[in-house]
C-alpha cells in the first residue's frame, strides 16, 4: 500500500503540522478512537471508560505582590 518513503513524509508533515508537544496527545486520542471502532465492529457492548487525564506540565507565574508598587 504505501512504502517506507511515503510513510516518512507523512510522519514528517504531521510532525510539521502539529508539533512535538501535540503529537503524544494526537496518538493517544487516535489509540482510543481506533480502540473503540475495533469495539463497536466486534459488537462488543460499550462500556464508560473515562480517558485518564493528562497532565499538562505548564509553568504558573509568581503571584504579583502589589506592596511592591511604590
Amino acid at each position: 500500500m504505501f512504502g517506507t518513503g511515503e510513510i516518512i513524509v507523512i510522519l514528517v508533515v504531521i510532525l510539521i503540522l502539529f508539533g512535538g508537544k501535540r503529537l503524544p496527545e494526537f496518538a493517544r486520542s487516535l489509540g482510543l478512537g481506533i480502540r473503540e471502532f475495533k469495539k463497536a465492529c466486534h459488537g462488543e457492548e460499550e462500556k464508560s471508560i473515562a480517558p485518564e487525564p493528562i497532565e499538562k506540565t505548564t509553568r504558573s507565574a509568581p503571584p504579583i505582590d502589589s506592596s511592591q508598587d511604590r
